[in-house]
């Protein structure tokens, strides 16, 4: 199954570094997004995009993990030249990824 059809995403950005949340729409499924959607699944899954070191965050507490990719948006909104600048798609693009 996809991703997308037992989590949602947010998506932000601060200069070269984009976070993505994935939060469970049910707890239930939590624990088996902790286990498939890991840092090293997650840097497999945009390694042309992510340059850098991902860390994952575990909110237990909410059924969510969060992703910081550095050096993931082409240099930052100001020095990227692609058309999503902000990274904004980056979390529907994750939620696509088989589980």
């Amino acid at each position: 199954m996809k991703l997308k059809e037992i989590a949602h995403s947010r998506t932000g950005d601060k200069g070269n570094i984009s976070v993505i949340s994935v939060i469970a729409f049910e707890a239930k499924d939590y624990p088996v997004i902790k286990e498939k959607v890991t840092t090293d699944v997650v840097k497999d899954y945009f390694k042309e995009i992510v340059h850098g070191n991902i860390t994952r965050y575990e909110m237990d507490g909410i059924c969510a993990l969060n992703f910081v990719m550095e050096d993931a948006l082409g240099g930052g909104v100001t020095r990227s030249l692609a058309i999503d600048m902000h990274g904004k798609t980056l979390g529907s693009a994750l939620l696509e990824m088989e589980v």
